[in-house]
């Protein structure tokens, strides 16, 4: 337990370990705001993405025929 305890102090007074853990708090937010946004937002977008469905299955999307 103890050298688990020696491990973490060492990663902590190293000047990589503060870099590292701040790059992992900014991603921790950047993630927890995109997923907070795709909760709020997830209703309406899935009207939309609906919409754009219907839009694609009526439309005639076959291969031209070729003409001699």
């Amino acid at each position: 337990m103890k050298a688990l305890v020696n491990s973490v102090r060492a990663f902590a007074r190293e000047e990589d370990g503060v870099a590292l853990t701040e790059y992992l708090i900014l991603l921790g937010l950047l993630v927890g705001g995109v997923v907070a946004s795709i909760v709020l937002i997830g209703g309406q977008l899935n009207t939309a993405w609906g919409s754009w469905a219907t839009w694609f299955a009526a439309q005639n999307l076959d291969a031209p025929t070729a003409t001699p």
